[in-house]
């Protein structure tokens, strides 16, 4: 087993993290983990995809009401499809198992129409919202489940590119959106991927009450980190994570096509009031 400090130092990039705290499996999975973009052709074990199911709905939902779905998609030309339509990126096409993770309100809008009921309520943004945040929290513990076992896993926002296709790609109900993609498979080895280091503690931590100022220190210090980072990994990121960030939210263009996402919602059946 790897130690604490091990890995609270390879998440932070440093060697001056230290904790007390009781090391069990769980916590080594999720400081473990890496953005894998590399598979294996193997495919998964009977009973995988059924045992991150279960791992997903054991997640909270906001009063039970289960705002979400997931599309298992093992197909090899629907994966190529869905890749094209995600940026190409291949590794939708290697991995064994797509999951295509849905905010779901068609399954509420049925069952209030069966029993003759209304339901304007889902009409309004504070329902959109719930079944966003349902749906990560249910593809966060697939995701922990996946790396317990030994499986890689890696997040597709790029679907949100082309909702409208993929929406008819996967034959969508009115009231479903798919938010995002997950990639589960083995990781090739050859493909050598380290712990991302993240933010310090001092910049995303905050006791009481909340301070923009002080992060300046620890936001520069994480800028040298991400820079010897990029370099270790090979990785042809130009200036430093400030400067990369800020260009991906540069201006509407910088959003690669999601920032008409309202208006595409509302076509398929979101309201948003």
């Amino acid at each position: 087993m790897t130690s604490a400090n091990q890995l609270l130092n390879h998440r932070y990039g440093n060697g001056n993290f230290n904790s007390d705290v009781p090391w069990n499996d769980t916590l080594e999975t999720l400081l473990s983990h890496r953005s894998i973009r590399g598979y294996l052709g193997n495919s998964l074990p009977s009973g995988t995809l059924e045992i991150l199911i279960a791992a997903a709905q054991s997640a909270s939902t906001s009063s039970n009401l289960q705002t979400w779905s997931v599309i298992a998609v093992e197909n090899t030309d629907r994966k190529q499809q869905l890749s094209q339509l995600a940026n190409n990126q291949p590794h939708i096409r290697q991995c064994p198992l797509f999951l295509v993770w849905l905010a779901d309100l068609a399954r509420l809008a049925h069952i209030a129409e069966e029993r003759g009921l209304p339901h304007e309520g889902l009409d309004y943004l504070e329902m959109f919202l719930m079944a966003a945040l349902d749906t990560a929290l249910a593809a966060q513990n697939a995701v922990v489940a996946a790396e317990s076992l030994g499986l890689g896993t890696v997040y597709i926002g790029a679907l949100r590119n082309n909702p409208l296709e993929v929406a008819r790609l996967l034959n969508l109900p009115s009231h479903v959106v798919a938010v995002f993609g997950l990639c589960v498979g083995y990781a090739d080895p050859v493909i050598n991927v380290d712990i991302k280091p993240r933010l310090p503690q001092s910049v995303v931590l905050h006791r009481e009450n909340y301070q923009l100022q002080t992060q300046n220190e620890g936001i520069a210090r994480y800028n040298q980190v991400m820079e010897e980072f990029y370099s270790s990994q090979n990785m042809n990121v130009p200036g430093d994570w400030s400067e990369h960030s800020s260009k991906r939210v540069a201006n509407a263009n910088s959003l690669t096509g999601r920032q008409n996402l309202r208006e595409i919602l509302t076509k398929l059946g979101f309201q948003l009031r």
